[in-house]
């Protein structure tokens, strides 16, 4: 099994496992963090372990290997194909030094959830920073574009979250966080990876001239249970 196989599932069962609530074969991160949630399996013992873990009429974010398939006592939500691409490890792009970066907290959270929630990169709560490094650029004091670690497995860290406000759009700003963040992750000798809608053709023009290439496609779904 590739350590990015059910990633959100090997995340919570080894680096991140003190995030992790669980039950059976479902684990899911502390809902303040994120609301991604996994099952070992997606068959029916599985989901009857994430039916018990997130409770009636409470939804659940996840990664399936397969388009989702209609199942008695579930609702499909939302969600989309992504892509998981993965970082070549080598030629990385040097940070632009002119640009002011910075290291994100929990005094930051109010304006990264603010930002997250106008630019939608993916579920993003008030301890999302809590998970990883994250970094920002600020213009005039307010944040403008953001970037920072997700999802963490051996040998492998997430790149998520890579946002810019819309009236920041085209000056580099992501392209910057990403090359800093990149070094971090290939100067602890791991991995850098992401995840992007399928349809997100700026993205990921911007992310296969920083080296990544797609490894599979992943089908993010949010659920319901009935």
């Amino acid at each position: 099994m590739h350590p990015l196989d059910n990633v959100i599932w090997q995340a919570l069962t080894t680096r991140q496992r003190q995030f992790a609530e669980s039950f059976g074969q479902a684990r899911r991160f502390v809902r303040e963090v994120t609301s991604l949630t996994a099952f070992e399996q997606p068959d029916p013992e599985g989901y009857e372990a994430l039916a018990y873990l997130i409770g009636p009429r409470a939804t659940a974010a996840v990664f399936l290997p397969s388009p989702y398939e209609a199942r008695e006592g579930w609702s499909l939500v939302g969600g989309a194909p992504l892509l998981e691409m993965v970082s070549a490890n080598g030629g990385f792009p040097k940070a632009d030094r002119g640009i002011q970066i910075h290291e994100l907290g929990s005094q930051d959270s109010p304006e990264m959830v603010q930002l997250a929630a106008l630019t939608k990169p993916g579920p993003f709560g008030t301890r999302t920073h809590e998970l990883g490094t994250y970094l920002g650029i600020r213009d005039d004091g307010k944040l403008v574009a953001m970037a920072g670690e997700r999802l963490k497995v051996p040998g492998y860290t997430e790149i998520s979250a890579v946002c810019t406000h819309p009236d920041h759009i085209g000056k580099g700003y992501a392209r910057v966080l990403m090359a800093e963040l990149m070094q971090r992750i290939h100067t602890r000798d791991e991995t850098a990876f992401l995840h992007v809608r399928q349809d997100n053709a700026r993205a990921i023009e911007l992310y296969e001239r920083l080296g990544y290439h797609t490894r599979v496609i992943v089908h993010y779904v949010i659920l319901r249970k009935e």
